[in-house]
């Protein structure tokens, strides 16, 4: 499989693209420093494009020929505040031109903590206050990518965590599983690792916890 990767030498995209080279599939990955990425030994291959996630160019270059793409991008807040809605814009467009239909994207559960039913009415009132801005990036990251028509399955980490993946967490549609509030770098992308091959969570937003 050809696989095209936004946000590769971060946490989860680091995971991402150490499985996706072991499993022996085509990587093509977007990086403003490509000096940053390097395939090492790998059944696979990688190909890295040099630019950034709001470059619209770039992102229409890392996925021409590709059969699904993934995006581990997070919120950057006052740095670049709509990253995710416009990476989002850039891979929509880019995805349409190039024929390519499946996308896997990291999102985040406290974007949507109002709702969740499981939540305390401090924390929920307390939270969207303090990441009123990355929030309001994550939400119109969905609105765009539910919008667009593609084969989407957009995965809702909890609190990010470093430390080796257990494979032992819990998923919910939507919000988190109760008392589940936090989830490790390593165990999201062994999520959307299976979710590529699957199609359990076609059109689904899976909350991930322990």
């Amino acid at each position: 499989m050809r696989i095209a990767l936004l946000g590769a030498t971060g946490g989860i995209g680091g995971h991402l693209l150490a499985w996706a080279l072991a499993a022996g599939h085509e990587v093509q990955a977007l990086a403003r420093r490509p000096g940053a990425l390097a395939a090492g030994p790998a059944a696979g291959s990688l190909t890295v494009i040099q630019g950034d996630a709001l470059d619209a160019r770039a992102v229409a270059t890392v996925i021409g020929g590709s059969d699904a793409v993934l995006s581990a991008l997070g919120p950057r807040g006052a740095r670049t505040p709509s990253l995710l809605a416009g990476a989002a814009a850039n891979v929509v467009d880019g995805m349409a031109a190039a024929g390519v239909r499946r996308f896997i994207g990291v999102s985040a559960a406290g974007a949507f903590i109002t709702g969740d039913p499981d939540a305390g009415v401090v924390i929920k009132a307390i939270l969207p206050r303090i990441f009123a801005t990355p929030f309001a990036d994550v939400r119109q990251m969905e609105a765009t990518i539910q919008a667009s028509g593609l084969d989407w399955t957009l995965v809702r980490a909890t609190r990010l965590v470093n430390g080796p993946g257990t494979s032992r967490y819990r998923v919910h549609p939507d919000y988190p599983p109760p008392r589940g509030r936090k989830i490790a770098r390593a165990d999201v992308a062994h999520f959307i690792e299976g979710a590529l091959t699957g199609h359990e969570w076609l059109h689904g937003r899976p909350a991930l916890g322990y």
